[in-house]
């Protein structure tokens, strides 16, 4: 894996890159190196749009907002396979959500599927902010390759269209405590799973039993403390991570 720069900004374009190309940049970008960053013309910035990988490129176009440019160079990495992870929660107040939207991300999840339980206290999501809250995690962490944020939807509907075969791992406040390692240790997975957190308040009796009731699914403890949603997101990610994901020395990671 190619050495990651973190001292250079780094910045997600929509536009297909390779060397030579010219990629206007959006009203937001340009304030954001402008007014932000302090950058002038020909500071480097490093551009990716998780297709093509990450490139070196050029501010141009002087110190007008209006006319700033990347002038992109060489390809500084390879674009990366993302992991096959589904991150599944309940949304959250602002705060909140934009916290658990950033850490997932950054802990590698490559989907982001809001579902609407019962006890779901939030009624209506702005995708653009989450979407935006994702690729700031990437553009901030070294992330080159971009993660979906899917429409909400009903639990019902998510469980209905789950794959059969697709492991689930289910953060259960209601489940006998036991060492989650080991629960997770032993699940049989293809290489790709998902991850359903629950709202505040937690699931349902009715909505328990439909998780449990989906082929595969592991039902996990997150101990003896009351987390809540965003805390239980982290920890269940970096247990996965640690035993089913990309993470040195897990099963995955050893294969």
């Amino acid at each position: 894996m190619a050495r990651t720069d973190f001292r250079t900004p780094r910045l997600c374009v929509t536009a297909p890159l390779a060397e030579g190309e010219i990629v206007e940049l959006s009203p937001e970008q340009r304030n954001y190196l402008v007014n932000v960053l302090r950058l002038g013309d020909g500071a480097r910035v490093l551009a990716f749009n998780g297709r093509d990988g990450e490139f070196a490129a050029a501010l141009a176009g002087g110190l007008s907002r209006k006319g700033l440019s990347l002038v992109i160079g060489a390809q500084t990495r390879p674009q990366e396979t993302p992991p096959d992870i589904d991150f599944l929660f309940a949304p959250l107040k602002h705060a909140r959500l934009d916290y658990v939207a950033q850490k997932a991300v950054e802990m590698g999840a490559r989907r982001l599927r809001p579902i609407v339980t019962r006890r779901t206290q939030v009624s209506r999501l702005n995708i653009e902010r989450l979407l935006a809250n994702a690729i700031e995690a990437c553009e901030q962490c070294g992330v080159i390759w971009t993660p979906e944020v899917v429409a909400p939807e009903p639990l019902e509907r998510a469980l209905a269209g789950w794959p059969a075969r697709r492991l689930l791992v289910f953060c259960d406040e209601a489940a006998p405590q036991a060492n989650p390692l080991d629960a997770l240790s032993s699940a049989t997975t293809n290489g790709g799973f998902g991850l359903m957190i629950g709202p505040e308040g937690g699931f349902d009796d009715d909505e328990r039993a439909a998780i449990l009731a989906v082929p595969g699914v592991v039902r996990l403890s997150l101990g003896p403390r009351v987390l809540r949603a965003d805390t239980a997101a982290v920890a269940a990610l970096t247990l996965i991570q640690a035993t089913l994901g990309d993470w040195p020395g897990s099963r995955r990671g050893l294969q």
